[in-house]
This record gives C-alpha cells, sequence and structure tokens, in this order.
C-alpha cells in the first residue's frame, strides 16, 4: 500500500512511542502537520522554536522516552539550536524534524532555503556538532535505511537528538508503507561488568568511613531503591551530584545532601574530614561537584567507580577500582555478597560527631528576614518539600537555593538545569513534562531574567489547560552576573540591572493566577489556599538584588 512520506513520517513517530509533538507549522512542514490531523500523536502549538525543543527535552526527562519537536525551515529550524544543543549535552533521546524548500529550487534562493546549496544556509551542517545523526533526505529510494539510522541513534547505548530535514515535495511523494519494516529497534546490551564486583566489596570492607557519591546515573538505572537499601543495611551515608538530588531522601541520617560548589558545604565537609573510601555511582566529577576540581575532596582516600559509559571511567581522576556496569546491577551483586558474608554496619560515630557540629539550618519560618536574606526563598523551598513530597516534578534554572534548600525526597523528582545552562529553560521543559506526567504538581523555578525569555510559553499552558506553577525570583538583576561583578570587578555593574514588568497585571492578561510573595505570612497563604495542582500560576518571590550567595564563581 502507498502512502505519502509525510503519513510515514507520522507512522514512525507512532512506531517510536511518541505521543506528543512540540512545535511551530510553517509552509515547509504542512504535509506532515495534515498527517498530524488524523493520527494519535498530539501536536502542541508553541510560541518560539526554542520552546518546542525544550519542551521534547523536558518530556524526555521524565518519561525516559523519546520525544520529537517540529519546525519548518530556516529560522524555523534556526530556532531550535539551543534547545537541541542542550539535548545534546543530557544525551536525550529528541528527534528533531525540520521542512525545507523542494529539492527543484536547490541553490535557487527559494525563501528560507536551506539545503546548503549555492551559498545557502546549511541547516545540516548548523545541527551536525548536537546531533548523533543528522540527513537531508531528498530521495524516497533510501528512505527505510535513514529511518533506521536513525532509531538506531535515537535509541542507542548513548542516545541522544536526532535531525531529520524532508524536502516539501519530498513529504509529498509516495512510498509503499512497508518500508517501516525496514526499521529495527536497537536491543539494549547486557553491559557485563570489566572488573569484577568482589573487588569493590573488598574496599568497601576494608573502609571504615566510606561515602557513595550518586550521580545522575542512578536515577537513569533506577537504582534508587538499590541504593538506598545499601545505604541503609551498612550505614553508608550518600551525597548526591546536582542532578541526582532525592536518590536517597534529603533530610534523612544517612543523607549528606547534595556536594556542589553552590550547597550549603555540609557534604564537603564530612568528605574532606573523615572518608576514606568514595564510591562514585554514575557520577561525573564536573566543574560544580567537585569544587573546581578540589584536590582535597579526593586526597588521601581510596576510589572507586562505578559507569555505564566505559569513557567516563578515569576520565577526571584515576580510581583504584572501575567497573563498567550497570549500577543497578553492580549495587545489587555488591549487596548481596557483602551480606551473604554477614559484613557489619559501618560505625556511625564519625557520621554522628560531623551532625552534632554542624549546626541545623534555621526553618524558613524562624529566620529572620534581617538576619537571612534568602529567608523567603528558604521558606519557600521548605513548604515545597513539607506540602509536596511525592510525585512533584520541579524543573529549576536558579538551582543556587535549591542545592542547599530543597530537600528532595526519594519519590519527588528534582530536574537542574544542566546540560548547557541555558536560561529560558524551566517553563517550556516543565510543559513538556506534564504532557506525559498530567497528574504531577509542576513547578518551573527561575529568575526574572531567565522567566522574560520565556514567559510567552505561558500562554501555551494556557491554550492546552497544561496546569503549571511558575515561580519568579524578582530582584530585577542577572543575579549571577551582578554577583561576579561583586566579586570579581570592584562593582563595576554594567548590564545586569533592569526593570520588571507588573507580574500581577501580566498574569492577568494572561488569564493565570499571581501571587506576591514579601512575608512569611504571604507563603503560609499560598501553600494553605492556592491551587498548586490544578492551575496555572505565576507566583512572584522578591530578593533584594544586593543579597549573593557566598560561593565564588569560576574566574
Amino acid at each position: 500500500m502507498n502512502i505519502s512520506v509525510s503519513e510515514l513520517i507520522v507512522r514512525y513517530l507512532e512506531r517510536l512511542g511518541i505521543d506528543h509533538i512540540f512545535g511551530m507549522p510553517g509552509a515547509h512542514v504542512l504535509p506532515i502537520y495534515d498527517s498530524l490531523h488524523d493520527s494519535g500523536v498530539k501536536s502542541v502549538l508553541v510560541k518560539h522554536e526554542q520552546g518546542a525543543a525544550f519542551m521534547a527535552g523536558g518530556y524526555t526527562r521524565v518519561s525516559q522516552r523519546p520525544s520529537a519537536c517540529i519546525a519548518t525551515a530556516g529560522p524555523g529550524a534556526t530556532n531550535l539550536i539551543t534547545g537541541i544543543a542542550n539535548a545534546y549535552a543530557e544525551r536525550l533521546p529528541v528527534l528533531v524534524i525540520t521542512g525545507e524548500t523542494s529539492t527543484y529550487i536547490f541553490g535557487r534562493g527559494g525563501l528560507q532555503e536551506s539545503s546548503g546549496e549555492g551559498g545557502t544556509i546549511d541547516q545540516g551542517a548548523l545541527f551536525a556538532s548536537i546531533t548523533r545523526y543528522h540527513r537531508l533526505v531528498e530521495r524516497t529510494d533510501y528512505l527505510g535505511q535513514v529511518l533506521n539510522q536513525a532509531t538506531r541513534a535515537l535509541l542507542g547505548r548513548e542516545p541522544g537528538p536526532v535531525l531529520l530535514s524532508i524536502p516539501y515535495n519530498v513529504q509529498k511523494e509516495q512510498v509503499d508503507a512497508s518500508v517501516l519494516e525496514q526499521i529495527h529497534f536497537p536491543c539494549q546490551p547486557t553491559i557485563r561488568h570489566t572488573t569484577p564486583t568482589s573487588a569493590l566489596a573488598e574496599l568497601i570492607r576494608a573502609a571504615h568511613a566510606p561515602v557513595i557519591v550518586a550521580g545522575y546515573g542512578c536515577i537513569q538505572a533506577g537504582a534508587r531503591e538499590t541504593v538506598a537499601a545499601f545505604s541503609e543495611r551498612f550505614n553508608v551515608p550518600v551525597t548526591t551530584s546536582l542532578k541526582a538530588k532525592g536518590v536517597v531522601a534529603e533530610g534523612t541520617p544517612l543523607s549528606l545532601g547534595c556536594l556542589g560548589v553552590t550547597s550549603n558545604g555540609n557534604a564537603y565537609r564530612y568528605l574532606v574530614d573523615h572518608a576514606d573510601l568514595l564510591v562514585f555511582l554514575g557520577a561525573g566529577f564536573n566543574e560544580r561537584t567537585s569544587y573546581l576540581w578540589d584536590a582535597k575532596l579526593l586526597a588521601g582516600k581510596k576510589i572507586a567507580q562505578v559507569d555505564r559509559d566505559a569513557a567516563q571511567l578515569g576520565r577526571v581522576f584515576q580510581p583504584d577500582v572501575a567497573i563498567c556496569g550497570d549500577v543497578r546491577a553492580v549495587m545489587e551483586e555488591l549487596l548481596a555478597m557483602l551480606e551473604a558474608d554477614a559484613m557489619p554496619p559501618k560505625a556511625r560515630d564519625l557520621l554522628d560527631g560531623h551532625r552534632a557540629a554542624t549546626p541545623p539550618p534555621a526553618s524558613g519560618d524562624a529566620a529572620p528576614a534581617e538576619a537571612e536574606p534568602f529567608h523567603l526563598i528558604q521558606a519557600f523551598f521548605s513548604g515545597l518539600a513539607r506540602h509536596f513530597p511525592h510525585n512533584a516534578l520541579v524543573f529549576d534554572d536558579n538551582i543556587v537555593f535549591a542545592q542547599s534548600y530543597f530537600d528532595v525526597s526519594d519519590r519527588n523528582h528534582y530536574f537542574p538545569n544542566s546540560g548547557i545552562s541555558s536560561l529560558g529553560h524551566a517553563i517550556p521543559a516543565a510543559i513538556g513534562a506534564r504532557c506525559f506526567a498530567p497528574d504531577s504538581p509542576t513547578f518551573a523555578i527561575l529568575g526574572d531574567g531567565g522567566f522574560q525569555m520565556c514567559c510567552m510559553e505561558m500562554m501555551t499552558a494556557v491554550n492546552y489547560g497544561i496546569p503549571l506553577n511558575v515561580v519568579v525570583i524578582n530582584n530585577g538583576t542577572l543575579s549571577l552576573i551582578r554577583k561576579n561583578q561583586f566579586q570579581l570587578y570592584g562593582e563595576r555593574y554594567i548590564d545586569c540591572d533592569f526593570a520588571n514588568p507588573d507580574f500581577g497585571l501580566l498574569a492577568q492578561s494572561f488569564g493565570v493566577q499571581h501571587y506576591r510573595i514579601e512575608t512569611g505570612a504571604d507563603l503560609d497563604a499560598l501553600f494553605a489556599h492556592a491551587d498548586l495542582t490544578g492551575a496555572i500560576n505565576l507566583i512572584e518571590v522578591l530578593l533584594d538584588k544586593h543579597a549573593f550567595p557566598r560561593y565564588l564563581s569560576a574566574r
């Protein structure tokens, strides 16, 4: 049976299990949009193509499934680039579909042509370094092979974005529907341990004060429960990278919280002062986590590293034991091995002494404004953890405050703006996530500078009735820039301060609820009375622009 290429592409989306596609129509992708009309794939109209890419990324981060975005040729495609670069850095399987002018006008200077012919923009080249596979599909006779390669790149062991750019006339051509049978979905091979788990067991037996450093690889491997069980069984404290907050419930006795330059320093002090073994589980040792690769964190310690990606092993430090394998499988094997040997739990004396010497953070409700410049933000995160202990989705562009103030439970999901750390990410990413998880309370947290890069996507949430809480930290400045100019440039402020719109009127124009948080009483009222699960809310938290976190940025 013959069908159009555009219909074949839609059937391909369905075969991938993609049920939402985020984008904006243009003349060069209208055949695909027409085929979407009667399909089971729901199209979501965004306000800017960058938002489409971020929405697709947010959908994938929550679902652990492939997602898709679509844009027309030329400016539509170029507007996707930042969001796709972010997906590439996060290794997210995002299928990017772009249009192109008809092949018979390649090189003639057609409107929005980006074929690379005749001096035009080369759309494929723009995406080459931020996709796992990219192809301008100029003919149909090799379409099956193209889709097969795209699938392997999208869903392989090292996934990432894939670009298919399809000229207008090719979308309208007829092909046999059996082309879809040429697509082979890659099997995920069993990752065999390169080093016996017994070598790691020996290190743990010999250690007096081991610490697990859990990374995002634990979440990807579905290893939360296994890591928590191991920690509790043998009294091994756990600290996490920023992306892995909540691998074990923060605020519990064996959680050291987050390790990183913008954190409260609790985990750092324990590792430097007491730990004699660090077990890295699916964790990179990047600039933030490592305190700019502070040598004191690793000095005098044995180091073990478990990661499914062999390229990560020994990339930043030299481990004494390195295991290339699935984190969950390795930890399950390790737990069974040490239980069979009846290894006793580690002593808690160092951990208990460390906690006793560390003053507990003041609760947000009790911290006076004159003593704590971030008391409202601290109280907000305290309230968020208390009122939403499970099933919440939190997308955070700011990250600085959440790293110290937000205790993520092992049943919540925290998504910091990592990847390439682009401003304007949180709102569209949260919208994409909520499309997959319609019953999960969802929060997008960002500064007022980033908000003005993506606030128009709130209307996307309004248009589709997608509940969302947008939390804007309002201090009338680009906080990181102002902090750096304060700390490193002699308070020579330039291009960091700005005037904000009236957020109340803006919310009114969007048709959403507005809450302005100036006092603890305002926060109490917010959590007591606002519909933070089923409504769209713009929540404005005030902050003094002269208040800076104490950490020093990289020079």
